[in-house]
């Protein structure tokens, strides 16, 4: 299971969304005829970037220190990586936060191939005294533990993945890395023996500071019983928030809970609600959930819609589209959808 990374940490005076705030305060005849382009939301934000590239060249040619990482940031945050990465090269020894961009950049091979200079760039900022670096620390300490954790880099170590992220978490901090705390969570459902109740801690301390990875899988924990007592209603309230806040993985869930609760028409009608977008890695980059879990609630909605269509559970049979999302269960997720396969061989659902 690979973990994402930690958005960059932003401090006031150097935030990327200074430059589009900027940038859209400019009242100019041309800010105000796109009002009449056929398609103005799409136009204002291709205009925003334009301007904002015009606004940090002027920077660069100004010699302001920070020029190159609001550019390589600005093309990040576009998804133009390549484009990002020499940015992001021309200050990287005397702006951490291009140290750290470049990081995450090289571990998940953004732009550029996958390199264990990744890990390097983030043992430098832990390992720094410098203040500019103070807010990049939590973060870092995530990054290198998610190596030490996936063996990216460095040898796998679930011990020292466990310390940096212990680090990291800095006690359920809301301002420290969120997504440690939820990685503590998912290691203790890992580990063996599994520590449950240390992963229901660490989930309810990174859902309480907003993580929707974590509150899904908190109210799994509630569902099922898993470190804490068995609560529908909590379970419920959990699972109903974390879906309607975008996550796949509980709502594949809800749909296994209303088919086998026989409310076939309500899991039928969401599942293919659920299907329409099979992009895991949009959706993960929309969601910032693991892609791990997405492909598997994808994969869980699928093989039930298809037993919807097979047998004409709460929709009309349709065998060639219950081929079809059979198919598609098993691309997203083969173990799941052999599990489910099982399970339904055996008449138990």
């Amino acid at each position: 299971m690979k973990l994402t990374s930690e958005p960059l940490p932003r401090c006031q005076e150097s935030s990327f969304e200074v430059v589009l705030q900027t940038v859209s305060k400019i009242k100019s005849a041309e800010s105000e005829e796109i009002k009449w382009v056929p398609c103005p939301q799409s136009y204002r934000h291709d205009y925003l970037v334009t301007r904002a590239e015009e606004l940090v060249d002027k920077k660069i040619k100004a010699g302001e220190p920070l020029a190159y990482f609001l550019k390589g940031q600005l093309f990040f945050e576009e998804g133009r990586y390549e484009e990002a990465l020499p940015q992001f090269e021309q200050n990287k020894d005397t702006d951490f936060q291009s140290m750290y961009q470049l990081g995450v950049m090289y571990y998940d091979g953004l732009g550029t191939a996958p390199d264990p200079k990744g890990v390097e760039y983030m043992e430098k900022i832990i390992n720094s005294d410098s203040p500019k670096a103070r807010h990049l620390k939590f973060a870092a300490a995530y990054n290198l533990g998610r190596a030490y954790w996936e063996g990216c880099g460095v040898e796998i170590l679930e011990k020292e993945a466990e310390r940096l992220w212990f680090f990291a978490a800095d006690h359920g901090n809301p301002k420290a890395s969120v997504k440690a705390q939820s990685a503590l969570g998912m290691l203790y459902s890992a580990t063996h023996p599994k520590d449950l109740k240390k992963a229901f801690f660490w989930h309810s301390e990174a859902c309480g500071n907003g993580s929707l990875e974590s509150q899904g899988i908190l109210g799994l924990m509630y569902f099922y019983g898993h470190g804490v007592r068995k609560n529908l209603k909590a379970a419920l309230e959990c699972l109903n928030q974390a879906s309607d806040r975008g996550n796949v993985y509980v709502k594949g869930h809800l749909v296994q809970y209303y088919y086998r609760r026989k409310f076939f028409t309500k899991a039928a009608e969401f599942a293919k609600s659920i299907t329409e977008n099979d992009n895991v890695g949009q959706i993960a980059k929309d969601t910032d959930c693991v892609p791990f879990y997405i492909a598997k609630g994808l994969a869980m909605a699928s093989f039930y819609l298809a037993r919807c269509l097979q047998l004409g559970l709460g929709t009309k049979p349709d065998a060639a589209a219950a081929k079809k999302y059979y198919s598609k269960a098993c691309n997203l997720d083969p173990d799941i959808a052999a599990d489910l396969e099982l399970t339904a061989n055996h008449g138990r659902i």
